[in-house]
């Protein structure tokens, strides 16, 4: 595992901290979780995904709620998940997921943002099939050798377990997203500063200085889109 995923999520919510848009992003995912199945997190396994995401990024219940009696309410609002690949400055990989109402539009200005910034859109399965689909949970207060007996107990063999700053990052299969929350939750702990469902580059690559700032630039120009909500890549920001 390359990069740490604190520092990933560090950078995320200084980026986000003076904006709505993180609200608005979660509003629309929440919204489309809630409204392929039943509205109840508890009989709607995406939607407790999403939830449990905008936890640890601080959603307020207003947004949550507000977001799934839109769902309850029957709106006719509809969006397609798209994902889009390309290819960042000096050969970088990048996949961008969006929920989109018009597609033409999204399309339109996934390509434009890389074009703008040294990059190049690719076709489907372009880089994908050099990131691993990934669950992510962290946790404070626990040491790594403690989280792994933890799993252990609850039958359950992970990927990795790692001691990142003061959090111990657990990166398990898609599947076993739940089942770690659980046992951990069974075990009383019911904070996680990490619990994401993610693409994960196997191999991550460095850029020199000032090509990692245009690498920067496009990232941010893919996320301002209104349509995106998870922007990947396997460039190393240190």
């Amino acid at each position: 595992m390359g990069r740490k995923w604190n520092n990933i999520k560090e950078k995320k919510a200084s980026k986000d901290a003076n904006t709505s848009r993180v609200y608005a992003k979660f509003g629309r995912e929440i919204y489309v979780a809630a409204k392929q199945g039943e509205p109840d997190p508890e009989s709607n396994q995406n939607l407790k995904v999403v939830l449990e995401r905008a936890k640890t990024y601080s959603v307020p219940k207003a947004i949550i709620d507000r977001a799934i009696e839109k769902a309850k309410g029957g709106s006719d609002e509809n969006y397609d998940e798209l994902r889009y690949e390309g290819f960042g400055p000096n050969g970088s990989m990048i996949i961008v997921d969006t929920l989109t109402n018009n597609v033409n539009r999204t399309v339109a200005e996934v390509r434009s943002a890389f074009k703008k910034n040294n990059g190049n859109m690719g076709v489907s399965g372009a880089v994908s099939f050099m990131f691993d689909a990934t669950a992510v949970i962290g946790l404070e207060g626990k040491s790594a050798d403690e989280v792994l007996e933890l799993l252990m107990g609850a039958d359950l063999d992970v990927r990795d377990v790692i001691e990142e700053e003061d959090s111990v990052i657990v990166y398990a299969e898609p599947d076993q997203f739940h089942a770690v929350q659980e046992a951990f939750k069974n075990a009383d702990i019911t904070e996680f500063t990490v619990a994401e469902l993610t693409m994960l580059a196997q191999n991550d690559v460095e850029l020199p200085e000032d090509v990692q700032a245009q690498f920067e630039k496009l990232i941010d120009a893919l996320e301002d889109l209104e349509d995106v909500q998870q922007v990947y890549h396997n460039v190393d920001l240190g």
